[in-house]
C-alpha cells in the first residue's frame, strides 16, 4: 500500500514546488544590478533609473543619523558632484553621485525620519532616484563581492 501512495506524493511535491520563472529570474537580476562607490554609495538599478543611497558599512561608521539633505528633483547631476549631505551624531558627510543623470524622485520620508538610513539603508533608506544617462558607468562600480573585500 505504501508503494501506491508514494508515487502519488511526489507528484504532488513536485507540482507544488516552486519553479524558477522568468519573473523570479528578473527579481534576482535586480538585486545583482546594485553597484558600490569606493566612498560607500549604492545604486540599484531598474528600468534605466538609479536608486541610490549609502551602504550599511557607511551608516553604521556615521551612527545614528540625525538630518539627510536630499537634491531637489530636477537636479542634473555628473558622476561624483555632491548628492546629499547626512549628519550623525558622529559626523556630518558628503554623499555622492555614483553615476551621472537627472535627479527624478527624493525620499522624502528622510525629512521626518532621517533613521531610516540606519535601519534599512537598502529598502526605506534611499536618498534619491536619477535616470541615468549613461549606464556604461555603472561598469566602473563594484558589485557585491567586491565591495565585501573593500570593505574588510
Amino acid at each position: 500500500m505504501l508503494a501506491r501512495i508514494a508515487p502519488a506524493a511526489l507528484r504532488i511535491r513536485a507540482a507544488a514546488a516552486p519553479r524558477f520563472t522568468p519573473l523570479r529570474a528578473l527579481a534576482l537580476r535586480t538585486y545583482a544590478t546594485r553597484r558600490y562607490t569606493a566612498d560607500h554609495e549604492w545604486v540599484a538599478v531598474s528600468n534605466g533609473v538609479g536608486t541610490v543611497g549609502i551602504s550599511d558599512y557607511a551608516q553604521k561608521a556615521l551612527g545614528d543619523v540625525v538630518f539627510v539633505e536630499v537634491p531637489e528633483v530636477g537636479t542634473q547631476l555628473q558622476r561624483k558632484d555632491t548628492l546629499s549631505a547626512v549628519e550623525s551624531v558622529k559626523a556630518a558627510s558628503d554623499v555622492y553621485a555614483p553615476i551621472a543623470g537627472e535627479v527624478v524622485e527624493v525620499n522624502t520620508d528622510l525629512a521626518d525620519e532621517p533613521s531610516l538610513i540606519n535601519s534599512s539603508p537598502y529598502e526605506k533608506g534611499w536618498i534619491a532616484k536619477i535616470k541615468i544617462e549613461d549606464e556604461s558607468q555603472l561598469e566602473a562600480l563594484m558589485d557585491e563581492a567586491a565591495y565585501q573585500k573593500h570593505i574588510q
